[in-house]
């Protein structure tokens, strides 16, 4: 399969200042460079913003493994905070494990300037993308 070109884009990530870095067949890394305004109170990346990178990083990666006509949605997500993210630096990397007919199942590693701060595994429903055009 050749390497898909996504139309999509993202507001949400990219309002939070995150970015696609590499999409290939099955895999794909979002970046985000870390502001004062992803800090919870203790200055740690606050969770919200690493569980939104996860999960759109296994969007992504999920949607790569599609073909043309195809969409795909979150239908659950669990991540393990492995340490507190305190850098510059966060960068998800997210890999498809397995994609079915209606179900791809995505495991996402996080890093906070090369240390693994989080690891999360999410399920993503596989659609008929016409039924969702606006």
């Amino acid at each position: 399969m050749e390497k898909r070109e996504l139309d999509v884009s993202l507001p949400f990530l990219e309002h939070m200042g995150a970015r696609l870095v590499d999409l290939g067949e099955g895999r794909a890394r979002v970046g985000l460079d870390i502001e004062a305004w992803h800090l919870q109170h203790l200055g740690f990346v606050h969770g919200g913003v690493i569980s939104t990178l996860s999960d759109n990083t296994g969007w992504y990666a999920a949607m790569s493994k599609l073909p043309a006509g195809r969409t795909s949605v979150t239908t659950e997500i669990k991540i393990n905070y492995l340490k507190p993210a305190q850098g510059r630096y966060l960068e998800a990397r997210a890999r498809v494990l397995r994609r079915g007919k209606t179900l791809a199942f995505v495991v996402v590693e996080v890093y906070c300037d090369e240390q693994m701060i989080a690891y999360a595994t999410g399920s993503y429903a596989i659609l008929e993308a016409a039924r969702f055009s606006r």
